[in-house]
């Protein structure tokens, strides 16, 4: 709830500013979690892991959009999906740098005694676990595999 109430808060400083790209990028947030609120058999609250889930699906498909946008040679609609996205992602908790995500691969793969890529699963579904939010699973995925191939 308490995400809720920093968004509106948001919102209403967006308003106040006229920054249409913050103000639509703080009413997605706001969409998508009403959607998650009332969606079925949901409750009245929702967890700080669900709130961070739907951030960082919103922050992915406005960089995805932006990667597709740049592809096609549309850096005017690219601009703006990668404004929305760094808007969404205040909300998010502060992410890792590479090298804090290689500490917390290295002392999962030594933990499970990963010995090639045939554990990558295993490897890659407690470090997600473990750093959801605080990492993009792309990232995480990479660090996974050049470890696993050593």
């Amino acid at each position: 709830m308490a995400l809720q109430q920093d968004v509106m808060t948001a919102m209403k400083a967006a308003m106040k500013e006229k920054d249409q790209t913050a103000l639509a990028a703080l009413r997605a947030i706001k969409s998508e979690l009403l959607l998650a609120q009332t969606g079925g058999g949901a409750s009245d609250e929702m967890s700080e892991e669900e709130e961070i889930k739907i951030l960082s699906k919103l922050v992915k498909q406005r960089k995805d959009s932006a990667a597709i946008y740049n592809e096609q040679n549309r850096s005017d609609l690219a601009e703006p999906e990668l404004a929305q996205a760094e808007v969404i992602s205040q909300f998010l908790p502060v992410q890792l740098t590479e090298s804090e995500i290689e500490e917390v691969v290295e002392a999962t793969i030594s933990k499970v005694g990963a010995e090639g890529m045939k554990d990558m699963g295993k490897v890659m579904g407690l470090v997600s676990q473990e750093l959801a939010g605080k990492a993009d699973g792309k990232t995480i995925s990479n660090i996974v595999r050049a470890k696993l191939a050593k």
